[in-house]
């Protein structure tokens, strides 16, 4: 079982206990969470606490969470926004809110379940029957550019460009603040939180993994920048910790970014980070060609963009 402790700062206090947990483990849904809540297993200064209770200041609180029952994943009919397909890759833009991989609190409804009931059995097996075919994820509320490989030597051939960092990943996102560079590079080794297991951390020389995301400018609003970002490395959560470590976090980010802000700004109905994976650029694994794809941006992130510039012309 995993097991996670928590305090109540002053800025949390008078916020749902189901609230509150969520954005404490955002890999997993409300839903289980309050299952979790009410099946006993979060405790509130030592007792057993309802999904609506109001923390308080100092509140401590307690998780544990269950062992994962084995899952058997089945195939999903569901639509595929299919970028780029042949006999050994496919390039899918996954939606906001779906999730890459079955796991604890999402164990259907997933990209893999879709993939699935699109390839049949045309699928790598080297991670395992809950990530068939999957090289490498992005966050559930993260939109964008996916690459699934349909073969055992597929996938060791694009695991390995990962590996070189030699696969083109350039993400968009809408952050907080006004950059005043043009361009700039973020250099910071990344390891988990010491404080909170569930987030990474910028750390020092030594200390967790060489993380290089390099940052463009592509328009600047009231209080807000719209960027494009290349990463030279891929670690977990890096664009969204390398962008906070730098004073800019980005729009909705409920892990770090600035959620109270961004519901006085208006935004309150985002939901997760407005960040999408828009370029995805690889070697293919048998006709050693260079393939790229580009995911638009979705309807929510457009929006958010016409939006800023409507507000700045005012």
């Amino acid at each position: 079982m995993d097991q996670y402790s928590f305090a109540v700062s002053a800025e949390d206090a008078g916020e749902r206990l189901d609230k509150y947990i969520s954005f404490l483990l955002p890999d997993s849904s409300r839903t289980y969470l309050q299952k979790v809540v009410k099946d006993g297993l979060v405790l509130v200064n030592g007792r057993p606490a309802k999904p609506s209770l109001r923390l308080a200041e100092e509140d401590r609180i307690e998780i544990t969470l269950p062992e994962p029952v084995l899952l058997t994943v089945e195939p999903e009919n569901i639509p595929l926004d299919i970028l780029y397909e042949d006999e050994n890759v496919l390039v899918v833009n996954k939606p906001k809110g779906m999730v890459v991989h079955p796991a604890a609190g999402h164990p259907d409804h997933t990209l893999v379940n879709a993939v699935m009931a699109h390839c049949g059995d045309s699928l790598s097996s080297i991670n395992g029957v809950l990530r068939p075919g999957i090289v490498h994820r992005i966050d559930m509320d993260t939109t964008g550019s996916v690459i699934v490989c349909k073969n055992d030597r597929a996938h060791r051939m694009i695991a390995e460009q990962l590996r070189e960092h030699s696969i083109t990943r350039i993400y968009y996102a809408v952050v907080h603040g006004v950059i005043g560079q043009d361009e700039l590079t973020v250099e910071g080794n990344i390891g988990r939180d010491p404080k909170d297991r569930k987030k990474m951390c910028v750390v020092g020389d030594g200390e967790g993994k060489h993380a290089v995301t390099h940052v463009k400018v592509l328009e600047r609003f009231r209080g807000y920048t719209y960027v494009a970002c290349r990463l030279e490395t891929g670690r977990t959560h890096q664009i969204r910790v390398h962008l906070a470590w730098n004073n800019h976090p980005i729009l909705g980010d409920p892990l770090y970014g600035r959620p109270a802000e961004d519901a006085r700004d208006g935004f309150k109905a985002l939901r997760g980070q407005c960040l999408h994976a828009g370029v995805l650029g690889f070697v293919h694994p048998s006709t050693g060609a260079y393939i790229e794809t580009t995911a638009p941006l979705p309807e929510y992130f457009t929006n958010i963009l016409d939006r800023l510039r409507i507000q700045n012309a005012l």
